[in-house]
């Protein structure tokens, strides 16, 4: 099994909307056109203003990529200082483990800042990779293989968990099986329209449901 973190194993405290104003503020100090609203996540959203500040300059577009990136940075460890983990999360993964279900989280947030709500990570899976371990992280499915590589996990029976229709979509490209959990921002039905296998209210949920579908444990 391979989690996702944010409002999946822990409370889903980053605001998006803000990080977005923040990135518009920087952006509009540099060459190019005006950043349009728009819909993408952060990440890509990032990536199209760096695209249109290159167009302009190349070298103010690396510019551009490390303040951004510092900012967005900077905001998750301000959440992850007020962030905690799910009740249910360590006896979760513990219980997984005992039971020799590999498990592995990845994550779009910075490692630093995970490792402020979650210390002892690596006691609870068996890999762990942030968006700084990989060149592109999910939904790029390269970034869910690179984990199930990293547990010698087999694709026919592993299964991708997350709170939001990226994580599922990540899931789907990289060939396997796919869990909603609403414990995020996204409703159970968000997550059923994004193709999940199974939906559940969160993680702790989730087990009991597959243990009675007699897949786990």
């Amino acid at each position: 099994m391979v989690f996702d973190f944010d409002g999946t194993l822990a409370e889903l405290r980053l605001d998006f909307s803000e990080m977005k104003t923040r990135i518009a503020a920087l952006a509009e100090k540099f060459p190019g056109p005006a950043p349009p609203q728009t819909s993408l996540p952060v990440l890509e959203w990032l990536s199209c203003l760096e695209d249109n500040i290159r167009s302009s300059d190349g070298v103010l577009a690396g510019d551009f990529r490390m303040q951004a990136f510092a900012l967005i940075a900077d905001m998750e460890m301000e959440s992850a200082r007020n962030g905690v983990l799910f009740p249910f999360t360590r006896p979760l993964l513990k219980k997984l483990l005992q039971n020799g279900i590999k498990t592995a989280i990845i994550t779009r947030n910075c490692d630093a800042a995970v490792r402020l709500v979650f210390p002892d990570i690596e006691n609870y899976c068996a890999a762990f990779l942030a968006r700084d371990h990989v060149p592109d992280p999910k939904p790029n499915p390269a970034h869910l293989i690179r984990a199930l590589d990293a547990i010698h996990a087999d694709s026919a029976t592993a299964v991708m968990v997350g709170d939001h229709p990226l994580d599922i979509q990540t899931g789907k490209a990289a060939g396997i099986r796919t869990a909603g959990v609403s414990s995020g921002n996204m409703s159970k039905e968000e997550l059923r329209r994004s193709g999940a296998d199974w939906v559940a209210d969160d993680c702790e949920d989730l087990l009991e449901i597959l243990i009675g579908t007699g897949l786990l444990l």
